[in-house]
């Protein structure tokens, strides 16, 4: 049930990508849960089910379908999200991929298709959400990583677009603050989503993942969610440009 007493996002409307699973799915369903109306993009048809489900709690919700790496896709589903709700006060730029590999390793096509969903992304949401944010004010959030913290095994592509991810944010962070914008990253550790199911079934790769993280367990969706709830509530009213770890300690370590 959507509660309606104390609402940390009362009345904000977010667009969220990567919403049909893992830590979009859940930020979806808390965002909602807190007050939020919620556009749920992602790529998957999957999609739809996280929308339907906040509508049957009575929330409010509306799923687009979109590759995050096409420029018409993204205009679309910021356009999609204005003409339903009016406005947007929140973008949460979550959606991102990850294939294993080293300098020597990875081919061409998959850094090119890492760089394009992950780092592109977040660039594209950003262009088109900011000119609409500006009206109010508003919050960006984008996925990072601990990967774009520091270096991270078996991982260039995706070590190189988080970085990319954390200096973007920090750009805009500066360059639209005169504008009641703040933009902050989060930076996951491993956590346990579709994206690494397939990676931690190996146990030598779920070992090397783990071994690292002080408090011993991988991050949950909900993990990063609450996360992403402090940033985009006023809870967090005096921080923009920031790279927060969400990692167990692994950073830190």
């Amino acid at each position: 049930m959507i509660r309606g007493d104390k609402m940390l996002l009362k009345d904000k409307v977010a667009v969220i990508t990567g919403a049909a699973s893992g830590f979009g799915k859940e930020t979806c369903n808390l965002f909602a849960a807190e007050g939020a109306k919620i556009a749920a993009v992602d790529y998957s048809e999957e999609g739809a089910i996280t929308a339907e489900d906040i509508i049957n709690k009575n929330g409010e919700a509306i799923f687009v379908r979109a590759d995050v790496s096409k420029e018409e896709d993204v205009k679309n589903y910021i356009d999609e999200a204005l003409s339903k709700f009016d406005k947007i006060d929140i973008v949460f730029n979550n959606a991102g991929i990850f294939v294993p590999g080293k300098a020597d390793e990875l081919s061409i096509e998959d850094w090119d298709k890492v760089m394009d969903i992950n780092l592109k992304g977040v660039f594209l949401g950003c262009k088109y959400a900011i000119p609409h944010l500006k009206d109010n004010g508003g919050v960006i959030i984008n996925t990072a990583s601990a990967a774009g913290l520091i270096g991270f095994p078996d991982s260039i592509s995706y070590a190189a677009s988080k970085g990319g991810v954390v200096s973007l944010t920090r750009s805009v962070a500066v360059d639209y603050v005169n504008d009641n914008i703040r933009a902050n990253c989060i930076c996951p550790g491993t956590g346990r989503t579709r994206m690494t199911e397939e990676v931690l079934q190996n146990e030598q790769m779920k070992e090397m993942f783990l071994n690292p993280i002080p408090m011993k367990r991988f991050a949950q969706p909900i993990d990063i969610a609450n996360a992403a709830l402090f940033l985009a509530s006023d809870l967090s009213s005096y921080l923009t440009g920031v790279a927060l770890p969400v990692d167990g300690g692994w950073t830190m370590a």
